[in-house]
């Protein structure tokens, strides 16, 4: 689990091609890795990695074909920078909200402006996750973390104060470019229990009778 607060930006130092899966080797002199194990997770521009080796400037992770199709890695090269965070701990400051690293799906940049100091994007989502982007809403763009000043059809606009744009890779974002998207969790779930209710529901055969026949009741 994450919170959307990026802690580092980091570049992809290697790419290894193995069948259709991709191992990653990501280089960063900022992120504290002191207190990283192998098997421990790491978002990567949103995306939830496994590292399975630790370097002196960095870590090396695998990244699966689906997540592979599913994710902007697909066209990174070697040299792309990428927002870098850490798995939460219980002590952790909830900056954000709630982030799986589980991209859901890739947005485009559609304009680009200047509104003061702060930059002003608007993005195309899939038609599919348009019905989790609301008004005031969060999505988590690259990594980071961002509420939805304003939503039309399938696009949406974004305010990047200059905190984050320095501190991200987003201020290199241009109209055309495409990013990772994660729609907000609380969303997804909400929708499921709407459907669960409307869903039949099916017994699991588990009676009084069969459990006093197993011996649970006496």
């Amino acid at each position: 689990m994450f919170t959307g607060i990026v802690e580092a930006v980091g570049h992809i130092g290697k790419i290894e091609r193995q069948s259709d899966d991709i191992r990653l080797t990501i280089s960063s002199d900022k992120l504290d890795l002191a207190d990283v194990k192998l098997g421990d997770s790491i978002a990567t521009n949103g995306v939830c990695l496994t590292v399975v080796k630790i370097n002196a400037d960095g870590y090396v992770a695998d990244v699966s074909a689906e997540t592979v199709a599913l994710t902007g890695f697909a066209n990174y090269q070697v040299g792309q920078k990428v927002n870098l965070e850490k798995a939460v701990t219980p002590t952790t400051r909830l900056g954000g909200h709630m982030v799986s690293g589980h991209v859901d799906g890739i947005a485009t940049i559609n304009q680009r402006e200047l509104r003061g100091k702060a930059i002003e994007f608007w993005l195309e989502s899939p038609a599919e996750l348009s019905r989790y982007i609301a008004h005031k809403g969060s999505i988590t763009v690259d990594g980071v973390s961002l509420t939805v000043n304003e939503v039309d059809g399938n696009r949406f606009r974004l305010t990047i104060v200059p905190h984050t744009a320095d501190e991200t890779t987003l201020t290199s974002l241009q109209a055309g470019d495409k990013v990772n998207i994660e729609v907000d969790l609380i969303a997804r779930y909400l929708e499921r229990l709407m459907q669960a209710k409307t869903e039949p529901q099916q017994s699991s055969g588990v009676t009084l009778e069969t459990l006093a026949k197993a011996g649970f009741m006496r």
